[in-house]
This record gives structure tokens, sequence and C-alpha cells, in this order.
């Protein structure tokens, strides 16, 4: 098992490097900007012993490709209701029965894929970190076409009816035609000259698209044409420097009715009035790794790995725990009456929704889980780093 200060650190200072490499216009010196090799972030926290009060089960497992630890890319499974999609770093995307696990076909792309699939059950849609974008058909595989954009894509895309929308680190939010990959509109927001690596997705919510840029903003835009909806900046950047106005909205965004919910890197976790854009609350909870939504609650990643739930109705905290603490968590994951993170060496977490308390922990491998878990009907399915995907089931204990 790795684990320890050392591989910590390893790991921030590669997310740290990855923001560095994002500006393109600062110069890099060595580690001397976050302290030196000596100055190491704190460990992570040891897994504490409790006594299991759900049963999680491995329902199925399989290989997707090569492993791509410390690259941070957005690569997780979609779904179109009975069949499951993933893709590896390599290039290979591959198709499975959502319950057995049968896989149906795989494609090899030949491109170095970073963000995806995104599916509407008939295309499957990835991008790849030399910013080209590929779509496949659902049903075999057969690749349908490709464009390239302007930069990496590190956010999965969204299809909509007609559209694949795909955000790139430059900033920009790109509509493709599903059925050609022919731009049909793109909109542009000016980006800091230092941001965090990684990327919010685009979010399709009835007949717009939201998203979340490095600038702090969140904009909603019209899927006809791109025309802006409302554009909002949530937290102004500030500090003495620009690793302290670092502002990125990294986390793809959640909705619940006509509420939307965000979360920064900067310091505040939001609701917005889906409609105009409008703030309903704000709670002084950070985080990059993501948040997750129900009926009741926000759960929220925080930046030191600690779980938040917040009501959703007012922002209000209901509880807080650092049992995960500096261990790189996920963004969270709502599954039955849990909520669930991976975290930097391939276990998964559950925790009560009401309380907090931990339920289960269950392994996929020894490889650190980047992206938040899918839910699928009854099932639980997620991807390792190390080119491995899963699916696990709640079972009933008798």
């Amino acid at each position: 098992m790795r684990s320890g200060a050392g591989l910590f650190g390893r790991t921030l200072r590669t997310l740290m490097l990855g923001a560095l490499l994002a500006a393109g216009t600062l110069p890099i010196t060595g580690c001397s900007l976050f302290g030196g090799d000596d100055d190491e972030p704190d460990a992570p926290v040891e897994l504490p012993d409790f006594k299991s009060t759900i049963k999680i089960k491995k329902a199925w497992s399989a290989g997707l490709g090569d492993e791509t630890e410390f690259l941070r890319l957005a690569l997780a499974p979609a779904s179109d209701g009975s069949r499951i999609f993933a893709a590896a770093h390599d290039g290979r995307v591959s198709a499975f029965e959502a319950v057995k696990g049968k896989r149906l076909w795989r494609s090899e792309t030949g491109l170095q894929l970073s963000g995806g699939p995104a599916t509407d059950g008939k295309v499957v849609v990835l991008g790849s970190s030399n910013g080209e974008v590929i779509a496949l058909a659902a049903d075999d595989g057969k690749e349908l076409w490709r464009k390239s954009l302007s930069s990496e894509v590190l956010a999965a895309p969204a299809v909509a009816p007609g559209l694949a929308l795909v955000r790139t680190v430059d900033g920009r939010l790109t509509a493709l035609g599903v059925a050609d990959g022919a731009q049909r509109w793109f909109v542009q927001q000016s980006m800091p000259r230092l941001t965090v690596r990684g990327t919010g997705a685009p979010v399709v919510i009835g007949e717009v698209v939201v998203c979340g840029f490095d600038n702090g903003k969140l904009a909603a835009y019209e899927l006809l044409d791109g025309t802006p909806v409302w554009d909002t900046l949530l937290d102004p950047p500030s500090g003495r420097n620009e690793i302290e106005r670092l502002a990125d909205i990294n986390a793809t965004v959640g909705s619940v009715g006509d509420d939307i919910y965000v979360v920064g890197y900067g310091g505040q976790t939001n609701a917005v009035a889906r409609e105009s854009g409008q703030a309903l609350w704000t709670s002084e909870v950070a985080g990059h790794g993501g948040l997750a939504t129900d009926l009741e609650n926000v759960y929220v990643s925080g930046a030191g790995s600690e779980l938040y739930a917040l009501v959703r109705q007012t922002g209000s905290e209901l509880w807080k725990h650092e049992l995960l603490k500096n261990r790189d968590i996920t963004g969270p994951t709502a599954y039955q009456n849990s909520v669930v993170v991976g975290d930097f060496e391939g276990y998964l977490h559950f925790f009560d929704t009401a309380t907090g308390k931990p339920q289960a922990r269950v392994r996929l491998d020894s490889s650190r889980v980047t992206s938040a878990p899918l839910v699928v009907n009854d099932l639980l399915y997620v991807q390792s780093d190390g080119g491995k995907l899963a699916a696990f089931r709640q079972v009933v204990k008798k």
C-alpha cells in the first residue's frame, strides 16, 4: 500500500505544476514557489477502523487500458441507462452491458484521451489532450467524426439534442453538430495568468448550457446559438499574489429544480437561480473536487479533503468531518442513503447522508480514483487511474 507524506507531496506538486503549465506565462523554477523539497504538505490521515453498517459488493470489473497516475484527467464512465461507456488515456474506448459487465465493443481511437465520455445513447463523445474531439457510434464504436479544437479538453463534453458541447482549458466553450462535428457556435471567457489544472464540465439544463470558468464566473448560454443568458462572478479574486487570487470553478455544477449549485476553488459554495444567475445563498466552503446534490442536501468535497453536507435550501452546515483529511478525495456522489467519495489509494468511502457517519469502505485497486463515481439505477460505477472500471452494489443485510 502506498501512503505517507512523500506520495501526497508529489501528488500535490503535480497538481500545482499543472496549474502553472495551464497558465503558460509564468516561469517555472523548480519547487521554490511552493516552499522547496523539505516543505511537505500535511500527511494524509490514516484510515480509521469502524464497524460497517451497510454491505457493499462488487458486481463486476473490467480493464480499460493503460494507467494515468498523476495526470488528473477527466475520464469517468457515462451511461445511457442500459450500457456503460468508459475510456482510457491510451485511446481505447469500451462499452459494457450495465448490469453484468459484458463488453459489447472496444474501439482504438489513437488519441490521448483526457475528457469524457459523454453519451445520449446514439453517440459517444470524448476529448483529448491535444484538443481533438471524437464521436463514436454508441451501438458499435465506429468513428463518426473527429474535430480539432483550440486546446486540451479536461472535462467531459455534454451531449444535447443535435449538439456536443466541449469546454477547453483556454476558456472556450464550443458547440459542435453531433451529426458531423461542424462548429455551430463558440463563446470564450477571459483567462487569468495562473489557473488550477482542470475544468468543470458543461451541463445542459433545459434550453441552456451552464458552465463555470477559471476567472470565477458561472455563465449560462442558449443552446440554439450561444447567446448569453446570464454571467455571474460568484467569488471575486482577492489576495496578495496570483496563487491567493485563484478563483477557478473546476467542479461541475449540480442542479435541482430551479436552483444551481457550484463550488469554487477560491472559497465559496453558492446556490444561484437557474433563470437569472442571482445568488440565493453562499457558504464559505471551498473546493475543486466537486459537489453532489439530492432533494435535501448539497455535498461538497472541501479543499483539504474535508467532506461537508449543506442544507440545500439554506446552505447551512448539516455536518462536516475530516476523516479523510488530505487523502485527495474525489467529488462526492449521492447513492441511496449514502454519499460516496474515492481517494488517492483507490478506496471508496460511504457515509450516511443524514449524519456523516462512516458506513462502509471498499477498495477498487491500489491506484488513485480521480473522478466521482457514477450511479445508474442500483449500481455504482467507478474508474481508477490504473485503468480499471468496476460496478458496486449495496446488498441488504439479512
